[in-house]
């Protein structure tokens, strides 16, 4: 029977299979992986491959959890459709057509419990939590980690990065779903994963990622690269960076400001020179802003490519006219976004040309968190504090490097584009407003924006403006119906649908 590896990993845990035979919706809930799915035979570098593996999940790589299985959702990930396509900002496709229709009724929130995108970002989560789970089991027994002779050290960071990504999808699917399980260890049998198939309320859900990131950070070397010969692993300042960010959604304004003022302490990040660099795929892991990003890589066994890009070959992801018109004039970000002539989505495309278009193997990484997304958190938590002219001044800062980065094609951009914004305003509404502004331009198509709308508690104004049919409901997205009637009724359904 064919088999379809789910771990991304070495040969070494190949093990960790699923049978393509038994279908994804027969598998039990949350997606949990058996006991037996895994090497009776640990070593250092199984237990390392099973750390490799937890990264997979994140990846953009076609049909990790499937054989083109769009009727689930789980074809690649789909964070694209349910921020960017879901907030107005991206259209499915450049001409508009019936194919993947569910991707339509999630951009019009005409979508029923059962639309496969719920499905594919529940199956994704999930899947790195367990994923989480088991090497951090096996990082934890101390008597196997003495037994295969792991370094200490070693150890340490391997368990970090654990915690780490164990909150990172904690963070996602708390933020997407509300309250979700909580699962913290591997299981045995299906009867104590079914007793684990229920909702825990979100606030739970929120300590549960305090507490793996207060791990992670104590874990994770003092070091701008948790490995500098692997740089695309979870670092330290990705570890505060979420922290940040967990503290952004619930509203914890000065634990942000701190937060962000420890990661610029460290000195490790700064605003590119040049706004393109951090997508371009050339210059990975040699910039300054990116993070934490999903390193894709061509011509591996198994891929680790990026298959968003194979999508665009056929003409999925383009700009909405609403999102292409909040540009201002002569803003430089929207060349290296969007070539609207020539249908190209250059940053999603890692190069300022066509040449990944249609590959279903891509090398340009999947960016998660950057540093100037990092800055307008902060100004957002310092507008919510009133302190306004600091909040203004990091917008002016990331206006400034816009306003400074090359015109694709070469030049700079005529004398007052992208003006400064006064920093003597005091006006609480009018700086959110520049902020809307600056998130919306400077981080689209990088799946945040319908975060940010939901955050702000503004998008049933924005989106129903825009002759989309949002209501009160839709601030949380729905649970996968199969997820419910697999646990017969123990996983809930979210109110309203």
């Amino acid at each position: 029977m064919k088999k379809i590896f789910v771990t991304g990993a070495t040969a070494a845990i190949a093990a960790l299979t699923l049978n393509s035979c038994e279908k994804y919706l027969d598998r039990p809930p949350i997606g949990q992986i058996n006991e037996d799915m895994i090497t009776t035979q640990p070593s250092v570098s199984t237990v390392s491959a099973l750390v490799d593996a937890t990264y997979v999940p994140l990846s953009t790589t076609l049909n990790l959890l499937g054989d083109w299985d769009w009727d689930n959702g789980l074809v690649v990930r789909n964070d694209f459709i349910i921020e960017d396509i879901a907030s107005g900002d991206m259209l499915k496709k450049w001409a508009p057509d019936g194919d993947q229709a569910w991707m339509d009724e999630v951009s019009s929130f005409n979508f029923t419990s059962m639309n496969p995108a719920f499905n594919g970002v529940w199956a994704y989560g999930f899947e790195g939590i367990t994923r989480a789970n088991r090497a951090i089991a096996q990082l934890e027994d101390q008597a196997l980690m003495t037994e295969i002779g792991m370094d200490g050290s070693l150890r340490n960071r391997l368990l970090g990065e654990m915690y780490f990504l164990r909150a990172f999808n904690n963070f996602g699917l708390v933020t997407n779903f509300g309250d979700v399980p909580i699962l913290t260890h591997p299981f045995t049998d299906f009867n104590e994963i079914y007793e684990a198939a229920k909702r825990q309320p979100a606030e739970e859900v929120w300590q549960q990622i305090a507490t793996d990131l207060s791990r992670a950070e104590e874990l994770l070397p003092a070091t701008k690269y948790a490995d500098a010969a692997q740089p695309w692993r979870a670092s330290r300042g990705a570890v505060i960076a979420l922290q940040a960010k967990a503290a952004l959604y619930n509203r914890q304004w000065q634990t942000v400001v701190d937060k962000v003022t420890a990661l610029e302490q460290l000195g490790y990040y700064q605003l590119n020179t040049n706004y393109f660099d951090a997508f371009d795929v050339a210059k990975e892991f040699t910039e300054n802003e990116v993070i934490f990003a999903y390193d894709h890589r061509s011509g591996t066994v198994p891929r680790r490519g990026n298959g968003l890009t194979a999508l665009m070959g056929w003409g999925f992801i383009a700009p909405s006219e609403d999102f292409l018109s909040e540009f201002e004039p002569n803003d430089p970000r929207l060349a290296y976004t969007v070539d609207t002539e020539n249908r190209n989505v250059y940053k999603l495309l890692g190069a300022t040309n066509d040449g990944n278009k249609g590959n279903e193997d891509a090398p340009n990484n999947r960016v998660y968190i950057r540093w100037a997304d990092v800055l307008l958190w902060k100004a957002e938590a310092y507008n919510e504090l009133g302190n306004y002219a600091e909040a203004v001044g990091i917008i002016n800062d990331i206006r400034a490097r816009a306003r400074t980065t090359p015109v694709l094609g070469g030049g700079t951009a005529p004398a007052g584009t992208l003006p400064a914004r006064n920093a003597a305003v005091t006006d609480k509404a009018q700086v959110q407003q520049w902020l809307d502004h600056e998130r919306r331009v400077e981080l689209g198509f990088e799946s945040h924006r319908f975060s940010d709308l939901r955050r702000w508690g503004t998008a049933k104004a924005v989106l129903t403006g825009l002759g989309k049919n949002f209501q009160d409901r839709n601030y949380l997205y729905p649970i996968p119906q199969g997820e419910v009637d697999k646990s017969a009724g123990s996983i809930t359904q979210n109110q309203g649908y």
